[in-house]
């Protein structure tokens, strides 16, 4: 058996961005190398300062190198018939089929990563960057971070991995129906075996135990197994640091969007954009003036403490009563959004019915506000939730008490049977705090639950 022990160098402009300014591959047979071919190569784009200072290639040296179409050839035939090998092999494997693409080109080759084999052969090591494992082997790099230094490096380390896979390792990992290739290279697959495929959040977790990333599933292990398939910068870097993965049963999608939700604005992963805001800081509220005429307005959370609905800014806000107005032919002066004027201009557009200069009376307007304020958040009612929890005799439930969410529960099915009022579930709720993400988390449940209903007794049809 043929291996390709490869390395590339590269213009470090993430995933999508990154070019090819160096690469070797050495081709050994299990004892020594039997073939090379090593090249710098043109990447046809800027070459950063701090990828110069740490490979020590300059945009002078590859200016008259061969572009990454002059050596393809080479590269698909050398290595043909082959296992790819290389330390972090997805990071160079990906780049180099990237390459192979925009050519045209489909490379494919059977993959081995030097780390996860070290991680298997020899477990337990503060760190498996090839750095710090060739130090620990007494394995010299002649030439670190160029590209045959650090294959040759490679080839070492794969000798003497060989040598001590008493456990056949390599040929489970080469076995077809093994993930390991495709697994983060910090991460265990045991860990990912391990995995339930249920409802619930999981965390990625790197080498210090960090939490990086915070996900919701529906089917745990599933959904973990995917983010090492996609091919987004984001997600490839993020793979790339998860070390372990934990998770949290929840017994259903609603109690799992929710307890994700809480958890990324409480831990706060660097990976979580969506949710990760601040606290709220703009509330919508209403009042009733002396003509009888209801408005809706808007303003600072501590100016409008008995808020219909929160939001983290006024332009998100401001976003949501112009589609108030619009849903429920609202006047946008009686919302708020336009000010210092008699009529309003949507009248002009027929877009008001006319509240605003007397063409409507209040009783009639007033309906529709009521009917804008109802559909928005969760009302200000008292509401058990109850979903599967994450046993069979288990109950789940999301608590909401006078319009606000309290938090999430589980219970047994004979203890839910005993309480009687929604007041009695604060004592087994996990309290969590309520926010706008919450709020339309839960709002959009039972407007799905709603529609479902109607459906179901006929009252409407598809």
């Amino acid at each position: 058996m043929l291996y390709a022990v490869v390395d590339i160098e590269t213009t470090g402009n993430g995933y999508k961005g990154q070019k090819i300014t160096e690469i070797s591959a050495l081709i050994f047979d299990g004892k020594k190398i039997v073939d090379e071919f090593t090249s710098l190569v043109n990447p046809e784009q800027n070459i950063p300062t701090f990828i110069t200072n740490l490979t020590g290639i300059t945009n002078a040296m590859v200016r008259n190198a061969p572009k990454f179409y002059e050596v393809a050839k080479k590269v698909e035939e050398i290595t043909k018939g082959t296992i790819f090998v290389a330390h972090n092999v997805n990071f160079d494997y990906n780049i180099i089929q990237a390459e192979f693409k925009s050519l045209g080109y489909d490379f494919k080759r059977k993959k081995l990563c030097t780390v996860r084999l070290t991680r298997k052969i020899i477990p337990g090591l503060p760190s498996y960057s090839l750095g710090n494992i060739c130090s620990g082997e007494n394995i010299s790099i002649n030439g670190r971070h160029r590209a045959k230094g650090d294959a040759e490096a490679t080839v070492e380390l794969f000798r003497r991995l060989l040598e001590r896979d008493d456990n056949f390792t390599i040929n489970s990992f080469l076995n077809p129906r093994s993930r390991q290739a495709t697994l983060p290279p910090l991460l265990d697959k045991i860990v990912v075996d391990k995995l339930p495929e249920t409802f619930g959040v999981y965390y990625f977790k790197n080498l210090a135990k960090e939490v990086i990333y915070v996900g919701k599933a529906n089917n745990i292990k599933q959904r973990v197994i995917s983010h090492f398939y996609d091919k987004k910068k984001k997600e490839q870097t993020m793979c790339l640091e998860t070390a372990d993965v934990s998770f949290t049963k929840t017994g259903s999608e609603l109690l799992a969007l929710l307890l994700e939700s809480s958890e990324i604005k409480h831990i706060y992963p660097k990976f979580n954009r969506a949710q990760r805001r601040a606290g709220e800081a703009v509330g919508l509220f209403s009042y009733e003036d002396q003509k009888g005429i209801i408005h809706l307005a808007y303003n600072r959370l501590k100016l409008a403490p008995n808020a219909i609905m929160k939001y983290y800014s006024v332009a998100e806000c401001r976003t949501h009563l112009e589609s108030l107005c619009a849903e429920f032919e609202l006047c946008p002066k009686y919302c708020h959004l336009q000010t210092n004027v008699s009529s309003c201009f949507h009248y002009q557009l027929k877009e008001c019915k006319g509240i605003c200069c007397d063409k409507e009376t209040a009783e009639n307007y007033n309906v529709r506000v009521r009917e804008a304020i109802k559909s928005v958040g969760i009302g200000a009612e008292n509401l058990v939730i109850k979903e599967k929890g994450r046993t069979k005799n288990e109950v789940g439930f999301a608590l909401i008490l006078d319009g606000i969410y309290k938090g999430i529960g589980y219970l047994d099915a004979s203890q839910d049977e005993v309480l009687k009022t929604p007041e009695e579930y604060q004592f087994f709720v996990t309290p969590k705090k309520d926010n706008r993400d919450v709020q339309r988390i839960i709002a959009s449940y039972l407007k799905k639950k709603e529609k479902l209903k109607a459906l179901e007794n006929g009252e409407i049809s598809i």
